[in-house]
């Protein structure tokens, strides 16, 4: 803290945006004084006592994303709000923030500037006397601004929100005594209230964990993220590279990408390339990129200081006999060795050789503390694979419980952040640096991520992939971080998700809704509109009235957002409509077609199995859309000069029955017997000018993201879910093509195998950097069976 920003808790309109401001820029201590007369703030030397130039001095210090000319409206509306008595007033000014923001995060650019804690202060603060917040509060709460409320509650979740309110309830013991009028008292009572509310769901997701970086200090936090390069990352490493991104930023640190590379048997070069693509997909950038590896010979001299000063010994018991000697207390027949022996058997591991290889290198913590990872644990042993880094210098190499604690204090690491599975061996994390001498790193504990119906295991995963039931690891179906992606989650949609679920130290299997909801309210109000009409039964029908021939008008891409753009659309005598809309028109009924206007339903023509074949229509222009039950998607029936697109579109199941996998059961008894589901369609023509990864919508359809073309030119949009429980169901039936297995054997028949959204400089540039792994568990090929 740089400063001190004194209020009363008994302030009416209260400061909330000065009081957040300085929570969530941690540039003033909070000082809540009954007996002070106003605001004010201390900062480097000067005082500040208006509220507005308060936020704006605590942004400049805090490095807060800088301001434009827009601005001074929002400041300006800040201060007009507590004065607005008339409903259509506020409402108007609401209606305002509320357009401007269904295209944006932030009011003005692309992260927070005092702007939004102005405004959102001035919502959260206007004074009960005129009842303004009361009538703001009741808009927003009715949802009737979806994209303001979005915003408002999105910095009222914020830690640094949240603690604001639990120290204004600590700084006032008995609030109602405070001097007060009537309507303030109300007032005070409602934030009391909504802070103890806040409070209490803040203890029920986060434990006792304290907010924020314990000892964290502005500037100084280094955070890592180190994955093994052994696989590619899912959704679970994605909330742990966040988090410890979001953490760097918040306190103007750093965070280091360190490649886990301590084990030649599992690690392939080729891995560290697609982690660095999958953290870019993330939209996540390390600081630095380092290797375990380049501290080998750190490790190695840290390990012989430790065997010379009586803290480790080497040990050859067998694997079986060590773990069931742990689990009872057994201490081991080596444990009192001599250093000199201790050191001869560490050498001998060294070379290599078949006396060595039998030995490994175990801390001298303790036999039979309680908490079993601290019962002596293996923190040296051989390996005489060749490493894909430093090839065959090294025989021996240390464990993760070994080389984690000492490399994070070699690079300066100050918070290390990891999944509370760890939490037992946090002991033996301090244990390694205190032996070694080496500085103190905190550690933040955070629960890991699971959902229902989700394999995380790579062994797991490795077997849908090694069996052909997906087509790699990009697959739409799995939960990695290039599936998900490619499924249409959104970076924007994982941030704010794992940020809520950050604090949490519960471990709970989740629901994808929640996720998937939250993503179609960022790509709601941005996604491109287009129609696809399915092929298999789509009915020919004629428009009476209509052009005698095809009309071309330029439409909206997204009826709210004209800063979409603009598309074709082709009106026409002959439209194509779907089969399942046609078997619902009844005789003479009046329908909309939608972008065009209403028709009266004359005949239908329907063939033997009862399925429509032809439909006449009188166009009555001068009908009243907002009486009909039916608004129809239609195309225009293709002409030379007016193509349709063939398109299809894929939808996907769950891939396992059971929602938790346990350890020991077997997979195979859990598969969904059908996890893919495609419908082919003709789309229009604007489709064309899409790219590969571009998200839109098919109306009344659902939202898509373009994968890119088929080999026979077919268009490729896969299906993503919306939250609702009709589009994250499963989608399995009795009548349903079995098409859950994929022919391996056709890997990039059909589609391209760039599946890569963003292209990411080489760990090693272009020379070759190891030997390749040759097994077909890795490759990530992107094929379609029969498109």
């Amino acid at each position: 803290m740089s400063g001190t920003l004194t209020v009363s808790p008994a302030a009416s309109p209260f400061p909330w945006a000065a009081v957040s401001i300085a929570t969530f820029t941690q540039k003033a201590e909070l000082n809540f004084d009954q007996t002070a007369s106003g605001l004010s703030l201390e900062l480097d030397g000067t005082t500040v006592t208006d509220e507005q130039e308060i936020v704006r001095a605590l942004a400049k210090a805090g490095g807060l994303s800088d301001e434009s000319v827009k601005t001074p409206a929002y400041f300006a509306l800040a201060s007009s709000l507590p004065k607005l008595t008339a409903f259509p007033d506020i409402t108007a000014a609401l209606d305002s923030v509320d357009d401007h923001l269904a295209f944006r995060t932030f009011l003005v650019g692309h992260d927070f500037t005092a702007a939004d804690f102005v405004l959102w202060g001035a919502l959260k603060g206007v004074t009960f006397s005129r009842m303004v917040f009361v009538k703001i509060v009741g808009l927003l709460k009715n949802n009737k601004h979806v994209h303001l409320n979005r915003w408002y509650t999105f910095i009222e979740s914020l830690e640094s929100t949240q603690l604001a309110s639990t120290s204004l309830i600590g700084s006032s013991q008995d609030p109602i005594h405070v001097s007060l009028n009537i309507p303030d008292i109300f007032f005070h009572i409602f934030l009391c209230t909504e802070a103890k509310a806040n409070k209490a769901r803040s203890n029920k997701t986060a434990a006792s964990f304290a907010l924020g970086l314990q000892g964290a200090v502005d500037g100084q936090v280094v955070t890592r993220f180190p994955p093994e390069p052994s696989g590619y990352l899912h959704i679970g490493h994605a909330k742990a590279a966040l988090l410890n991104q979001y953490f760097a930023k918040m306190y103007h640190g750093k965070m280091l990408i360190r490649f886990d590379d301590t084990n030649p048997t599992k690690e392939r070069a080729e891995f560290e390339e697609t982690i660095l693509e999958d953290l870019a997909l993330l939209d996540v950038h390390g600081d630095k990129i380092s290797h375990t590896s380049d501290y080998f010979d750190q490790l190695y001299e840290l390990a012989v200081k430790v065997i010379k000063e009586g803290k480790a010994y080497a040990d050859d018991t067998e694997q079986a006999q060590m773990r069931e000697e742990r689990w009872n207390g057994i201490a081991s027949k080596h444990r009192e060795d001599s250093v000199e022996d201790n050191l001869k058997h560490f050498e001998e591991m060294k070379t290599g050789s078949e006396e060595g290889v039998r030995w490994c290198i175990r801390a001298k913590m303790s036999v039979d503390n309680p908490n079993k990872a601290m019962r002596d644990p293996v923190i040296y042993r051989c390996n005489l694979i060749a490493h894909h880094r430093t090839g065959n210098k090294w025989k021996i190499y240390p464990t993760y419980d070994f080389a984690c604690p000492v490399v994070d204090s070699l690079e300066g690491v100050t918070h290390a952040l990891r999944t509370n599975e760890y939490r037992d061996r946090n002991p033996q994390y301090f244990w390694m640096i205190d032996a070694l001498g080496l500085r103190s790193v905190n550690i933040w504990d955070f629960s890991r991520l699971n959902f229902i119906y989700t394999l995380l295991s790579k062994r797991k995963l490795h077997w849908f992939v090694d069996t052909g039931r997906v087509r790699g690891w990009d697959d739409p179906r799995f939960p990695t971080v290039r599936g998900i992606r490619r499924r249409g989650m959104t970076v924007e949609a994982l941030q704010q998700f794992m940020l809520t679920q950050g604090p949490s130290q519960a471990v709970v299997s989740l629901e994808w809704d929640s996720l998937w909801t939250l993503n179609k309210k960022i790509i709601d109000p941005i996604a491109p509109r287009f129609w696809a009409i399915s092929k298999e039964g789509k009915v020919s029908v004629t428009i009476k009235g209509g052009p005698a021939v095809p009309e071309v008008k330029t439409l909206p891409k997204h009826k709210k957002n004209a800063e979409i753009g603009e598309k074709k659309t082709v009106f026409s005598s002959q439209i194509l409509v779907e089969q399942e809309d046609a078997q619902s028109f009844e005789d003479q009924e009046e329908v909309t077609l939608m972008d065009w206007g209403n028709a009266i339903v004359r005949t239908k023509t329907v063939d033997q199995t009862g399925n429509v074949t032809a439909i006449e229509m009188d166009l009555h222009l001068e009908g009243d859309f907002r009486k009909t039950k039916k608004k129809i998607t239609w195309l225009a029936q293709p002409t030379p000069e007016h193509a349709l697109l063939d398109a299809t579109l894929l939808d996907h199941d769950y891939l396992i029955t059971k929602k938790k996998l346990e350890e020991a059961d077997n997979v195979e008894d859990f598969v969904t017997p059908v996890t893919e589901f495609s419908e082919e369609v003709l789309a229009d023509a604007n489709i064309r000018d899409l790219k590969k990864g571009d998200i839109m919508q098919f109306e009344r359809k659902g939202y898509y993201i373009f994968d890119g073309a088929s080999g026979n030119g077919r268009l490729v949009f896969i299906h993503i879910p919306d939250g609702r429980a009709v589009s994250i169901a499963s989608k399995a039936g009795p009548s349903q093509p079995v098409v859950a297995k994929v022919d391996a054997s056709k890997a990039g028949s059909d589609t391209p195998t760039d599946t890569k959204m963003y292209k990411v400089e080489k760990v090693y540039g272009d020379a070759a950097a190891a030997p390749k792994s040759d097994t077909k568990m890795y490759k990530m090929e992107n094929v379609y069976d029969g498109l």
